[in-house]
């Protein structure tokens, strides 16, 4: 695939541009009790590391690797891709949104789906084009029954 830009790079700079937003141009402070926040973000964060170590397992046990510009060998089609065809993506996105709520920072959850929006137009459509060029019908078959997101 044509990616030239590591994406987990896009969900740090969401991160570090909700904390300057929030510190030099307008506070977004989640009013949020501090035990609230707490499980709240230990929940996104557990599940966005659970997606990532689902996916990992799954790039290991097929011999592949999950740098985006490297060659696919086969679509990986269980576990974690029976729900999202992108689970490191949507994982990173919910370690972004709990890194938000763990900060009671509404920029940085606010920046999530600007991130998701990025992701697609740097790795996703080139992802996508790649492998329908490379596996037809059976990425296309694929496609249509697993959702890219959830």
């Amino acid at each position: 695939a044509a990616v030239r830009f590591p994406p987990p790079l896009g969900y740090v700079g969401a991160v570090i541009a909700g904390v300057l937003l929030h510190a030099l141009v307008l506070p977004l402070r989640l009013e949020l009790a501090s035990s609230v926040r707490i499980v709240l973000a230990a929940a996104a964060a557990l599940l966005g590391l659970a997606l990532m170590a689902g996916a990992f397992r799954l790039f290991k046990r097929t011999g592949q690797d999950p740098k985006p510009w490297k060659a696919t060998p086969e679509i990986i089609s269980t576990g974690v891709y029976r729900f999202t065809r992108n689970p490191m993506y949507v994982s990173m996105a919910l370690l972004q949104i709990a890194i938000g709520i763990g900060l009671a920072n509404g920029w940085i959850i606010a920046l999530a789906p600007l991130v998701l929006v990025i992701i697609y137009a740097i790795a996703i459509r080139h992802e996508e084009a790649y492998l329908e060029r490379k596996f037809g019908g059976a990425y296309l078959e694929y496609k249509r029954s697993v959702r890219r997101w959830v």
